[in-house]
């Protein structure tokens, strides 16, 4: 009586609300039979007319009934699952990508797992482990590191996608920028507007979006005549404070550089808060350029003149290689290169 007068009150739930519609109750609803329900909400083609679909579906929606997912990954080993490894999810740059990436997922009917592996390959591996152990039925690997977990994946068989930077041993799918021409037209507007003493504070090296934007900006300066001095090449990662220690660095010396490119926008960032300290004015004194367009510049840094990545074209990008490599349609070494601009603003014009 208690335990009545207590579910009554709203206390306790009901025995119908503890345990979720199965597919029974939807095909005694329909008027058909579970085999059929079981076809249709899983997207298999009936001999029937379609009015035996709409009713089913009509039936499914009216006692809000969902499909449970775990059965069929077990008979099949696959799911509608697809991991995002991320480098690091505080940067407004990679979370506007991921925001991309779980749009277009969606619409094909997937369900992104956002992984955040802090550029450490050992995490990396234990999230790829963990994600095949879910049957994933594939990978979008932002900002990969070379690791032995990945190259176990990959010869597994894991469907792959490496976004921003190429796979560390080479081949693989690749969804992108050409990071060297991005770095090589950087120079050449520096040289277009007469900077002498050009300066770069670049990513880590072993990253291969940071070394070929370093490597393309080289090049278009020594092919110039105009190579940066060695005081002038600094590292100083993909962080604001790597940004502010690197510029600490370089504004130090007696003759400071006319313009830096940097390695990213956050690095910019950090570039400017030095600068400021030193009374040292932007563009006037030192031309600043950054690189990715980071979404926060048209709120914290509408000065900033930078090399614009299309973040928001990624997500059909992976999307599209993904069900490639599905339908085994994609070529060894394939993907596809994104276009990239130069977002000239007071910083550097």
């Amino acid at each position: 009586m208690r335990t009545r007068r207590t579910r009554e009150m709203g206390m306790l739930p009901s025995a119908s609300s503890e345990r979720p519609v199965g597919i029974e109750a939807v095909a005694q609803r329909a008027g058909v039979s579970t085999a059929t329900v079981s076809r249709v909400l899983n997207g298999i083609k009936l001999k029937a007319n379609g009015e035996t679909e709409a009713r089913v579906r009509a039936a499914a929606d009216e006692l809000d009934y969902r499909p449970a997912h775990a059965g069929r990954a077990l008979r099949t080993r696959q799911t509608k699952l697809v991991a995002l490894l991320i480098p690091d999810i505080s940067n407004a740059f990679y979370s506007a990508i991921a925001r991309s990436i779980e749009s277009s997922l969606r619409v094909t009917d997937h369900t992104m797992i956002l992984c955040n592996t802090g550029e450490d390959p050992d995490l990396q591996d234990f999230y790829l482990d963990e994600m095949q152990a879910y049957h994933v039925r594939g990978v979008a690997l932002l900002g990969a590191v070379d690791s032995a977990g990945l190259q176990r994946a990959l010869l597994k068989g894991l469907p792959i996608a490496f976004v921003n930077r190429k796979p560390p041993r080479g081949g693989g799918v690749f969804v992108g920028i050409d990071n060297h021409a991005a770095g090589r037209a950087a120079a050449e507007h520096f040289l277009s507007q007469g900077y002498d003493r050009c300066a770069v504070i670049h990513g880590p090296l072993s990253s291969s979006a940071s070394r070929e934007r370093f490597e393309g900006f080289i090049l278009a300066m020594t092919e110039a005549g105009r190579s940066p001095l060695p005081s002038h090449i600094v590292p100083g990662g993909l962080s604001i404070e790597g940004g502010y220690a690197a510029a600490s660095q370089l504004l130090a010396a007696e003759f400071y550089p006319r313009a830096i490119f940097c390695a990213n926008d956050l690095v910019a960032y950090g570039l400017f808060r030095r600068c400021r300290e030193l009374r040292l004015e932007v563009p006037g004194d030192i031309a600043v350029l950054g690189f990715d367009d980071n979404p926060l510049n048209d709120w914290v840094a509408p000065w900033l003149s930078t090399v614009h990545i299309p973040y928001n074209a990624f997500g059909a990008a992976v999307t599209d290689a993904l069900v490639r490599i599905w339908e085994g349609h994609q070529a060894p070494h394939a993907g596809e290169l994104l276009p990239f601009s130069l977002r000239l603003r007071g910083s550097a014009e």
